[in-house]
């Protein structure tokens, strides 16, 4: 087939048709690109729209396994007496007297071990999955009263220390298992829910204490607690020193919060993970005893985006370790359709070079149908990357928009040589957005600088167009 236009009106020998200037056309084709935005943010929106279903779908299919699971303490909790005075009107005079009132006194321990094991398993629904854990911890806990006790103008005869509690905090309860352990200096306790800690919205269990050793001695806690959760475990440091040790299978680790592990005490290989933290007071900025309940700490990666401020009463510490799916394919497909303007700049382009230096004449119709296939990527892609995963999605989604585009400008420039070089072009688009998706920390560079050939290239086979001029058809017979 001819590469010159080959169904033209007739017309009278001798006469020419004029019309629209190149840059009138220009304009057009870039009025035509503008309004095909409309449709590229209707499918961010679908792709939003997908992923809170998603959310959704992930939240139902973990109902009554656990959740995001933040693990405090423990904390001996010891009742004391505090005499409080307040001042009151009788009998037309002011008169201050004074109340004994109960109050809690939290009582951190001087060193925290804990050993953490989780056992992940993927549990699906439909297309949706979602990471779970069997989360176990083995820990040791050492209580004492600081030798500065005095300073918290609390005296030792206050404290109602036959009626201590040892409190343990889980910010979702449900997930707990039947075979929890906790002992106090080789004797066995009985735990009972409820009484939780600050840090995990008073969620929780506890148990009754003696705690009368720790006037002129120590108090040493030992326990293994067995919880469930899913996709990420959260704890709460609070000790003179917490060392928190934890291991799984999973090997895609994500570790978020105020503290991370040491480094070279954490190995993340394709068989999993270890990872340590070694966590002091000094760093958190709190002393070993208060009278107030913690704030909560926010579980997972949400806790991630409050900056950690030992000042900042407001905001609490926390160390997470979440297991990650390896590939957000909502992520990816939003990065994907944030390159739509691209796509449809380049293709508009080459079809406009095509109309002004190639002889070819393209409607108005024929871009809008164009850019429609072109949207219509996004949609194919986001659909099938649920089913199938984003890799294979993206090859057959583009290779499904190549094959249709190529086939109708075959007919819009009745040239399959020039369909040829638009198939060439998309499948060099769609290529170059698949490795910008790859190469995050390049992808502004890359990006930036095909932009630049693509307009280098433009400028110069348009270098000796006159955009203001009419164009004008050869005449036809």
């Amino acid at each position: 087939m001819s590469d010159l236009p080959e169904d033209q009106p007739s017309r009278s020998p001798g006469t020419a048709k004029a019309e629209r200037s190149p840059g009138g056309k220009f304009l057009i084709v870039l009025l035509m690109g503008f309004l095909l935005t409309i449709p590229l943010f209707v499918t961010w929106l679908l792709v939003y729209d997908r992923q809170d279903q998603s959310e959704t779908a992930q939240m139902s299919i973990v109902s009554g396994w656990g959740g995001e699971q933040v693990f405090a303490g423990p904390k001996l909790v010891l009742p004391y007496s505090a005499a409080v005075e307040e001042t009151v009107e009788q009998n037309g005079k002011r008169v201050t007297r004074t109340n004994i009132v109960k109050r809690e006194l939290y009582l951190a321990p001087e060193r925290v071990k804990l050993d953490s094991e989780l056992k992940s398993h993927i549990k699906k629904r439909s297309i949706y999955e979602v990471v779970v854990y069997d989360s176990s911890i083995a820990g040791s806990a050492k209580f004492k009263l600081p030798d500065d006790f005095e300073r918290n103008d609390i005296a030792l005869t206050d404290i109602d220390f036959a009626r201590a509690e040892l409190r343990f905090g889980l910010s979702d309860a449900r997930g707990l298992a039947g075979d929890n352990r906790v002992r106090i200096d080789g004797e066995s306790l009985t735990l009972k829910p409820g009484k939780g800690l600050g840090e995990t919205g008073n969620s929780g269990f506890f148990a009754w204490v003696d705690a009368s050793k720790l006037i002129g001695g120590e108090i040493n806690a030992d326990f293994t607690i067995r919880f469930k959760g899913n996709q990420s475990v959260t704890i709460a440091p609070h000790a003179g020193q917490t060392e928190w040790t934890v291991k799984s299978k999973w090997p895609h680790p994500s570790f978020t919060g105020s503290f991370l592990p040491e480094t070279d005490a954490t190995t993340v290989t394709d068989q999993g993970f270890d990872a340590k933290y070694i966590i002091t007071n000094l760093a958190l900025g709190k002393s070993l005893v208060s009278t107030e309940a913690e704030q909560p700490v926010s579980p997972g990666v949400a806790g991630q985006a409050a900056y950690y401020n030992p000042a900042d009463r407001g905001v609490a510490a926390s160390a997470t370790v979440a297991l990650i799916q390896p590939v957000d394919i909502y992520g990816q497909v939003d990065r994907a359709a944030k390159y739509g303007f691209l796509i449809i700049g380049f293709t508009f382009v080459a079809f406009l070079l095509f109309d002004l230096i190639g002889g070819a004449r393209i409607s108005s119709v024929q871009y809008i149908l164009i850019g429609a296939a072109l949207v219509l990527f996004f949609v194919l892609l986001l659909a099938f990357a649920e089913i199938i995963g984003f890799a294979l999605a993206f090859l057959t989604a583009s290779a499904a928009t190549i094959g249709l585009i190529t086939a109708y400008s075959a007919s819009v420039l009745s040239s399959w040589r020039k369909a040829a070089i638009i198939g060439g072009l998309l499948a060099g688009l769609y290529g170059a957005i698949y490795i910008l998706l790859s190469l995050e920390a390049y992808a502004l560079l890359i990006g930036s600088l095909l932009i630049f050939v693509a307009l280098a290239g433009v400028m110069f086979v348009t270098r000796r167009l006159d955009w203001s001029s009419t164009l004008k058809r050869g005449p036809t017979g």
